[in-house]
């Protein structure tokens, strides 16, 4: 089918305009203090370092970032940082990502004949759904990138544009080790349902071929014991403690992962996945769901809520294939809704009931009455020198070699540290009030520390 320039154009504004809100958001919620340690301040830490020449060994995660999942995107993302050493660039590039996916929605829904209208209610029902917008408010995550990525291979399969498939491919295999499950998912229904036979092989190969590489030797190779795999684990704990005792309950012992699968939780969780796109699901149009397969198992057999939290990003490589299967269900005439302005009514509705927009006069307010007092002591921070303070402040403060945020359960030696800045009254992820007033008080006894501020229960000391 022939897509007119102008309607090509106007999907771009959509999608432009919908950058721009998600770009603002971010850009607020840092500005209120409300990013954190882990994750923002370890991958603006990583990017700046790698900008500046230096290895991307993050103090605040303990090892070099390709042994964090192999993800070597941190790489070509350090070059915006050449330009302007500015974290900003992530919240660019993560509002960007996140609303780059409706140009391949649009394209994808009129390959298959929908309507200018139908398709146009598609696009608004993907900019609207409620973890796209709640995941970009969670600090920055290379995930982020995946949607848009899989939706363009997707369409790139479905047109023979191979190369634009490659690339799609490699750049979600740089993103983050596991999404070669789901690359090798999507290879299985490319080669199976959708009859494209070389885009689903070389993405069933080269999925899992990266796994093995990436698991077995970029991993353990950059991070050590420190990085493994098995660090994540914890998340399956009921399970077993390790990859072997987990894989013998899965083949031996399959009342105990029914009993977790079949939970409330999951439930709830599948509903929440389910409801902004409930009205173009049906049972016979439900293949693209294949590629969705690994990453929604992973979530499903977790014992931790947060992959089963619309607020975090597990849950980001299923997206894609939802509207996939909304499209095709659209195509054969099936679904609930199937006129443009009830799709839209219905994508509005669950936005609002799901998005967490209310953290902005909420949650992210809860330190406003300290913020000022924050804003000009990192201002005070003034050379590259190592800083220890709360997690909430580290973000603003990660552009050098040693930083670490305050943790009652992992103190550190006051003395590797030049700056030393304290929030009492809103002391952080991980620290309370008392171990906040203590380590104040241990630096005003400490005669290689001089207070440089104080206004509003901040503190900053300078060796």
């Amino acid at each position: 089918m022939k897509i007119k320039f102008n309607q090509l154009a106007a999907v771009a504004w959509m999608t432009g305009i919908n950058a721009l809100i998600l770009f603002a958001c971010s850009s607020v919620r840092h500005a209120l203090f409300q990013s954190a340690s882990a994750d923002l301040g370890i991958f603006d830490q990583v990017v700046y370092l790698i900008s500046q020449g230096q290895p991307p060994i993050s103090s605040l995660l303990g090892f070099h970032i390709l042994g964090d999942h192999a993800a070597w995107m941190w790489y070509p993302l350090a070059l915006l940082y050449k330009l302007y050493p500015n974290v900003h660039w992530l919240f660019a590039v993560q509002s960007i990502a996140l609303s780059s996916g409706a140009l391949p929605i649009w394209l994808l829904a009129r390959q298959v004949g929908l309507t200018i209208q139908i398709s146009t209610a598609i696009v608004i029902a993907y900019s609207l759904y409620p973890l796209l917008f709640n995941i970009n408010l969670y600090d920055f995550h290379l995930d982020t990138m995946i949607p848009s990525l899989l939706l363009w291979a997707t369409w790139s399969a479905r047109t023979k544009r191979i190369w634009c498939f490659c690339l799609s491919l490699i750049i979600i295999l740089g993103c983050k080790v596991v999404f070669a499950l789901t690359v090798a998912a999507m290879g299985v229904w490319l080669l199976t349902f959708e009859k494209r036979r070389w885009y689903g092989v070389i993405a069933l190969l080269g999925g899992l071929a990266w796994f093995v590489i990436a698991t077995q030797f970029i991993i353990p190779f950059f991070g050590g014991s420190a990085a493994s795999i098995d660090r994540h684990i914890h998340r399956y704990s009921y399970l077993g403690n390790s990859f072997i005792e987990m894989a013998k309950n899965l083949l031996f012992n399959p009342g105990l992962v029914l009993g977790n699968l079949f939970s409330l939780e999951n439930l709830f969780y599948l509903f929440l996945l389910l409801v902004p796109v409930i009205w173009g699901i049906s049972l016979r149009n439900l293949t693209p769901l294949i590629g969705a397969i690994p990453c929604l198992v992973l979530n499903l057999l977790a014992d931790s809520l947060q992959q089963k939290d619309l607020f975090f990003q597990y849950s980001l490589p299923i997206v894609p294939f939802l509207f996939l299967a909304v499209i095709q269900t659209i195509a054969t005439g099936k679904g609930w809704l199937r006129n443009k302005r009830l799709i839209i009514l219905w994508s509005l509705v669950t936005f609002l009931a799901m998005a967490k927009y209310g953290y902005f006069w909420s949650i992210y307010l809860k330190s406003l009455d300290t913020w000022q007092a924050m804003r000009e002591a990192t201002t005070l921070v003034k050379t590259q020198g190592s800083v220890y303070t709360t997690a909430e402040i580290t973000p603003h403060l990660t552009h050098r070699k040693l930083i670490q945020f305050t943790n009652r359960e992992a103190p550190k030696k006051l003395d590797e540290f030049d700056y030393i800045l304290l929030n009492i009254r809103h002391p952080g992820w991980l620290s309370n009030q008392d171990f906040a007033q203590s380590l104040r008080g241990s630096l005003q006894n400490n005669p290689k520390y001089k207070e440089i501020y104080r206004k509003d229960d901040v503190y900053l000391f300078m060796k």
